[in-house]
Formats: C-alpha cells, sequence, structure tokens
C-alpha cells in the first residue's frame, strides 16, 4: 500500500509541476489573467487548470507552442490531446492530471470558467513564490 501512495505523491507533484510549467510560460509569451485552479477535490478526472488568454488568435496559439514546448522540455511530458487549436478561440491542452485552457480574451470572458469553479483553490505560480 505504501508504494500506492508514494506513486500518487508523485503524480500529485509532477501535475503541479507541469501546471506551473504551463502558467509560466504563458506569462513569459504575455498571457494575461493566468490563474492555476486546484480542482482535484472536485474533478476526478483532473487535479489542476492552468487558464490564461491572449487578446488574438496568433498569441493564443503562440502561447500554446510556447506551453506544449516548455512543458516538455522540463517534465518530459506531451499533451495526450490538443483541442480547438485550428479555431484558435479556446484551446484545451489535456495533460492528464493537468488542463490548460487558452482563451482568446472575448471567448474567456463569454464563458467565465473560474466562476464555475469559484470555491477551489488557486495555486501562486509566480517566480516569487518559490523564493
Amino acid at each position: 500500500m505504501s508504494d500506492d501512495d508514494d506513486t500518487t505523491t508523485t503524480t500529485d507533484a509532477g501535475a503541479l509541476e507541469a501546471a506551473i510549467v504551463a502558467a509560466r510560460s504563458a506569462d513569459e509569451k504575455q498571457g494575461r489573467n493566468i490563474v492555476v485552479l486546484d480542482v482535484g477535490d472536485v474533478l476526478a478526472i483532473t487535479e489542476y487548470f492552468v487558464v490564461v488568454d491572449a487578446p488574438n488568435r496568433r498569441l493564443v496559439r503562440t502561447i500554446v507552442d510556447a506551453v506544449e514546448e516548455s512543458v516538455r522540455s522540463a517534465t518530459g511530458r506531451s499533451p495526450i490531446r490538443v483541442e480547438g487549436l485550428n479555431e484558435q478561440q479556446w484551446v484545451l491542452m489535456d495533460y492528464g492530471d493537468v488542463v490548460v485552457h487558452v482563451f482568446l480574451d472575448e471567448v474567456r470572458r463569454f464563458y467565465e470558467i473560474e466562476r464555475l469553479y469559484r470555491d477551489v483553490g488557486k495555486v501562486d505560480w509566480s517566480d516569487d513564490a518559490s523564493s
């Protein structure tokens, strides 16, 4: 049983690392209103949501590409699937235990995804948090 507990802890730590790397990567590419939500207690399918928006479709694509490259470089992980890339309005990057949502800003305002999860904890992903 102890081995299962160790695996869970390692997976959770890996999920948190991937979420923080994704948020910081989005920030470096001028993503806006970035939030990391700890949804693991309310959603059985994932641990963290990373939510970010951009003012135009080109920047949505740039952020998606940067997040994918940064997460792969830092953790060796690639998304299981990516949806919405052609439309570049709401791109969902599914890493299993982390889901990254990159929105065109007006689409994010329309769906208000954070409102659905307003009772969950937020992760401080800034560089200052690790100091």
